[in-house]
């Protein structure tokens, strides 16, 4: 699997949201995505799944234009939003079922993805019935249930307890080891557990991609670091 993103631009408005944004993964990799609160995370990555259109740029996909190619590329991303959004009067069997035969997948994977994020005691539940930490292991199972060859998260412990934290922490490191994983997160401490590679973005441009040690190189810890690199371009 290669991702190639090249020189993209997106505008909301007068806002300039990403800005010459060029990134290159062709291994197996889990990528932390940092950056402050409206630096354009949400939207690199929206644009990467083909939730939002390119406007300039150019994504390649195994080489190949992603515009020319959207269907193939969407059967070949897992994508979890920010606010993961679920049916909430299904059953979680029910819906994961319901994923799987719109991926046109045997239902014989519902089974192995639910023991696999860890949800099998709560599977005859309703989804409003859950936790917070169960409905994001839904998400999660929604989003790795056709095994994707890329898998992108948005804040996917967003809310979670120190527990659930680890639980599903955990469970993308598996994934990590035979997948991509782009990981957004305010969490220092979990990409540092999960991450081999970080891209620092602010204001829409890219202002580190780095191995994770590279990244922290100096500074006494990754919060030091972003803070660092982030205070400085503010400061310019």
């Amino acid at each position: 699997m290669s991702l190639e993103i090249i020189n993209l631009n997106k505008k909301f408005g007068s806002q300039q949201a990403l800005n010459n944004i060029s990134i290159k993964i062709d291994k197996n990799e889990i990528i932390g995505l940092l950056g402050p609160n409206g630096a354009g995370k949400s939207t690199l990555m929206k644009t990467i799944t083909g939730v939002l259109d390119i406007e300039e740029g150019e994504i390649l996909f195994n080489g190949k234009p992603s515009a020319q190619q959207e269907l193939e590329c969407k059967k070949r991303m897992g994508f979890l939003p920010e606010n993961n959004p679920l049916y909430m009067e299904m059953y979680i069997k029910e819906y994961l079922m319901f994923v799987a035969n719109l991926h046109q997948i045997p239902e014989s994977r519902v089974d192995e993805v639910i023991e696999l994020v860890g949800i099998t005691p709560e599977k005859t539940k309703k989804i409003q019935q859950l936790s917070k930490g169960y409905k994001q292991r839904v998400g999660l199972a929604q989003a790795i249930m056709h095994q994707p060859d890329i898998l992108i998260l948005d804040e996917p412990t967003n809310g979670l307890d120190p527990n659930q934290i680890l639980e599903i922490r955990n469970v993308i490191k598996e994934i990590g080891k035979e997948k991509t994983v782009i990981l957004s997160t305010h969490i220092m401490q979990e990409v540092e557990a999960l991450c081999s590679r970080v891209i620092l973005i602010h204001q829409g441009t890219i202002l580190q991609d780095c191995p994770i040690q590279e990244f922290k190189d100096k500074f006494n810890s990754l919060e030091e670091a972003f803070t660092h690199y982030t205070k400085s371009v503010t400061e310019a």
